[in-house]
């Protein structure tokens, strides 16, 4: 019933898509420029490195995380005052956030990918520079653990939340806001430094990820899962290995020096039959059931949802 914690604001449908709408403008407008720049013979990867040589990887990198965390607080002033939502409708459907489930994930999904990408140093150490400068990744670790979180955090309850609650209860089905929401995730990242570089194959693995992201919500009936996947992501990315030409450049332990190639049958795989093999580790885990109904089926209408929410209630307040 995640979808259905939006009948528990006050206002319309509508008001879900608001800011999933504004920021969804904004990043057309970023990508119709960097398109223009690259026309013009502008590269991403040259520009946002100017912007390095000028105030350092550091600031660059609080610079561009600022917009997020300014996006997070707008969010929840949005969701909690005008939606008139509480921050357990906009965050699962459970009586409470699960945050075990949001540690066991980023442990989970932290460890594994860290491991992979220690795998990918021991296999071809031709790739990778060791770039550890404790002076420089302490003061790195410190914002990556306090910013990364919100950054990924206002991506998961914009794409998951405002806009899978708004347009499941204006849709009244399952399978659009997923669809969608999935989708929008992947192509927010279409200005990012790596699709110049390594081509449009590249949005698979973003698009993939929404969807990962988002069947993660919707069989879970919460976020939790897809906050704890999404913060680990980005963390480990940020702290183990960066390159000159990736959207986060940072002082990482290793420096991939490798000339990108584009996207592989291995990064097919991983997205293909990694993904899937991920759900279906956490369906076991948390025993998920009903799997196409909680992808494709139908939302219950407003007025189902409360009798049933309301037949709800005597039990729990029986149990207390």
């Amino acid at each position: 019933m995640y979808i259905e914690q939006g009948y528990k604001g006050n206002l319309g449908a509508w008001n879900f898509l608001i800011i999933p709408g504004l920021f969804s403008a904004f990043m057309l407008v970023n990508y119709v420029m960097t398109m223009s720049m690259i026309e013009q013979g502008v590269s991403v990867e040259d520009t946002m490195q100017q912007l390095i040589d000028q105030i350092g990887k550091l600031p660059t990198l609080v610079l561009n995380l600022s917009i997020f965390v300014i996006g997070i607080i707008g969010i929840f002033i949005w969701a909690l005052l005008i939606n008139q939502q509480s921050f357990r409708g906009i965050t699962t459907s459970r009586k409470k956030v699960d945050w075990k489930r949001v540690f066991f994930m980023f442990f989970f999904w932290g460890i594994l990918s860290a491991g992979l990408i220690l795998l990918s140093v021991y296999l071809a150490p031709e790739n990778f520079e060791y770039n550890l400068d404790w002076s420089r990744f302490l003061p790195l670790l410190a914002v990556v653990l306090i910013m990364l979180p919100l950054q990924t955090s206002f991506e998961e309850y914009l794409f998951r939340s405002q806009m899978m609650q708004g347009l499941g209860i204006l849709t009244k089905t399952r399978w659009i806001p997923f669809i969608v929401s999935s989708v929008l995730f992947g192509l927010m990242h279409a200005a990012n430094p790596e699709v110049e570089k390594l081509g449009m194959g590249v949005m698979v693995f973003y698009i993939g990820t929404g969807f990962l992201l988002g069947a993660m919500t919707l069989l879970d009936e919460g976020l939790e899962l897809a906050l704890g996947f999404h913060a680990a992501n980005n963390i480990v990315a940020a702290l183990m290995v960066t390159s000159t030409w990736t959207a986060l450049q940072t002082d990482s332990i290793y420096l991939d020096v490798s000339e990108p190639t584009g996207m592989g049958i291995s990064d097919f795989a991983s997205v293909l039959i990694g993904y899937p093999i991920i759900l279906i580790i956490l369906g076991r885990i948390y025993k998920w059931k009903n799997w196409s109904e909680k992808l494709f089926g139908r939302v219950l209408s407003k007025e189902e949802f409360l009798a049933l929410d309301h037949q709800e209630q005597p039990l729990q307040n029986q149990s207390l």
